[in-house]
């Protein structure tokens, strides 16, 4: 059975660093793309990072390309979003989640309903 947890959230000021972690069970990390996403007070939920997982290729969305890196740690089966220089804009419940029908991450991989499996999310405030 799939489970995805999401850790490491909390408040933060602007221009400071957090990391986010999302440990996965019941399946392996180097056969799906996984991918966080967040989702801010009345705004759709949109991708942030993805990293597949036949080659462990990333990519970003534009808005934090630069500031935030994702990576994983096949072996503990964990997937990290390190964010650096964080806006206010920032702000926003985080969600790390699997891909079960691709390997890598597609051109559409900032869609969530590409995305079926997810952890239940974890809040990061951006605010002085």
């Amino acid at each position: 059975q799939v489970h995805l947890v999401e850790s490491g959230g909390g408040l933060v000021q602007p221009g400071t660093s957090l990391r986010l972690s999302c440990a996965a069970s019941g399946f392996t990390l180097d056969y799906y793309a996984m991918a966080w996403f967040r989702q801010a007070p009345g705004k759709e939920r949109e991708g942030v990072s993805c990293i597949s997982g036949s080659d462990g290729r990333t990519v970003y969305a534009d808005s934090v390309k630069g500031r935030f890196t994702i990576s994983r740690d096949i072996v503990r089966k964990t997937v990290d979003l390190q964010m650096s220089s964080l806006k206010p804009e920032d702000t926003a419940v985080y969600y790390c989640a699997v891909d079960r029908q691709r390997t890598r991450c597609g051109s559409s991989w900032y869609r969530s309903r590409n995305f079926g499996d997810w952890g239940q999310g974890t809040q990061v405030t951006v605010s002085s």
